[in-house]
């Protein structure tokens, strides 16, 4: 018995693409600015000095495997495990900094919203991209796609990372408008 009821096909491709759009604009951030990137990784004190390097590359090169992965249906299976491969280890860095009590480090997460510090919510926004990845897998009915439904897709991955850079910049923002 499945989870969830056959969906519109439409809703796993938006979902797909939608996490395709965020962890490329994370990795393009994180190799633009390979230097801060690196940096960040360092502020989580969890990866010997050596590590750091090849860690800053060797990230962002596997948020754009799963990126490409996640676009065709094929390959979607894969790309949303190491999606989720990828979002539960980062998570966990936050999650140990998060208990030793260092949440004003940057995440180093990469995107337009800049610098963001460690938070609970930054946890749950994670999770939430978790669940995103399950979604994209969900089973869609059998019905035909039409060339209408790319523009939907295309029109609901664009507006679905608009909400996530939205709430990513509340993220990011939220300390400093605690200090107002």
């Amino acid at each position: 018995m499945a989870l969830l009821p056959p969906l519109d096909p439409i809703l796993p491709q938006i979902t797909a693409a939608t996490l395709a759009i965020v962890f490329l604009v994370g990795a393009g951030q994180k190799l633009f600015d390979r230097e801060s990137f690196t940096l960040a990784l360092d502020q989580y004190r969890l990866l010997p000095e050596r590590l750091l390097g090849p860690v800053a590359l060797l990230l962002p090169l596997l948020e754009i495997s799963a990126a490409v992965l996640l676009l065709p249906l094929a390959g979607r299976p894969w790309g949303a495990a190491l999606a989720v491969a990828v979002l539960l280890a980062v998570t966990g860095a936050v999650v140990i900094n998060l208990l030793r009590g260092r949440a004003d480090i940057d995440c180093g997460c990469g995107g337009p919203e800049g610098g963001q510090h460690l938070s609970w919510a930054l946890v749950a926004r994670n999770f939430t991209l978790a669940l995103l990845a399950g979604l994209a897998t969900a089973g869609a009915s059998a019905r035909e796609l039409v060339w209408l439904d790319a523009l939907t897709v295309g029109a609901g991955a664009i507006g679905l990372y608009g909400l996530y850079a939205a709430a990513n910049q509340l993220l990011a923002n939220a300390p400093r408008l605690s200090k107002l």
